[in-house]
């Protein structure tokens, strides 16, 4: 889960053009959203999730209550490409 969480946290960089931060900046537990975390917005979630879906082949309802719940940090996120069969 490692691996997976590191490679979340590439995708999140390389998807959002955060250049300014690292890997290590990121932290597995931390809010993706709001101000107490990376402080992403809904244009970053949209972004985010298509990324998810190109790269982990993942399907994402719009409306899917759930979602939030998934972004809600990188260990999420991973247990949600862990859940879906996904391979890195």
């Amino acid at each position: 889960m490692d691996a997976l969480k590191l490679e979340i946290k590439r995708l999140i960089i390389e998807a959002l053009d955060l250049e300014d931060l690292t890997v290590d900046d990121i932290d597995d537990e931390a809010p993706l959203f709001g101000e107490d975390g990376l402080g992403l917005d809904s244009i970053d979630a949209l972004e985010l999730g298509i990324a998810l879906r190109k790269k982990y082949h993942i399907q994402l309802a719009a409306n899917d209550a759930a979602n939030r719940q998934h972004f809600r940090s990188v260990s999420t996120l991973a247990q949600l490409v862990g859940s879906s069969g996904a391979t890195l």
